[in-house]
């Protein structure tokens, strides 16, 4: 297992980054940026994680159309596998099994996910958040940084069949 999960929650403008730290369990890193930033960031901050495996999160079809912001974010998904590989192993994990990993069910919400997160660092929002005179694992974490989280979270507690770089 390496030490560190390098967790990317892409979009088609944006993407939250998170660095969980695989020993103590914890986010040490994360940031919401334009996906031009996170790559910068990627290039600059994340490369001294040596001990690290990446894990994007991967759009899935379930049968309904998509429109050009479907496709784009596919576009960045690429464009940051090309930047992390062959340096590291890549894992591509779909949405539904982060929601069955960390809530049990594929038909969990944001909501489901934020309360998941909090009853696993601390069991109340004012243990696991916390406030800025005593922030918790989980502060300032917005949506999609806890996504990223989540995310983090289940690559390093389940095992993937979909692995790029080996």
């Amino acid at each position: 297992m390496p030490k560190y999960i390098i967790a990317i929650d892409p979009g088609n403008m944006n993407t939250a980054l998170v660095v969980y730290d695989c020993v103590t369990k914890r986010p040490i890193f994360a940031q919401k940026a334009s996906n031009a930033d996170i790559l910068n960031i990627l290039h600059s901050k994340v490369t001294r994680y040596d001990d690290s495996q990446v894990c994007i999160e991967m759009v899935a079809s379930y049968g309904m159309p998509v429109g050009r912001t479907v496709f784009d974010t596919c576009v960045w998904i690429g464009r940051y596998l090309q930047h992390m590989v062959p340096q590291r192993i890549a894992r591509l994990i779909v949405r539904k099994d982060v929601k069955m990993h960390i809530c049990g069910s594929t038909r969990a919400t944001d909501a489901n996910i934020r309360q998941a997160l909090i009853d696993r660092y601390g069991n109340t929002a004012a243990v696991a958040v916390g406030t800025k005179k005593d922030p918790g694992p989980l502060y300032k974490l917005g949506n999609d940084e806890r996504a990223a989280l989540a995310l983090a979270i289940t690559a390093a507690e389940t095992t993937s069949e979909y692995k790029t770089g080996e």
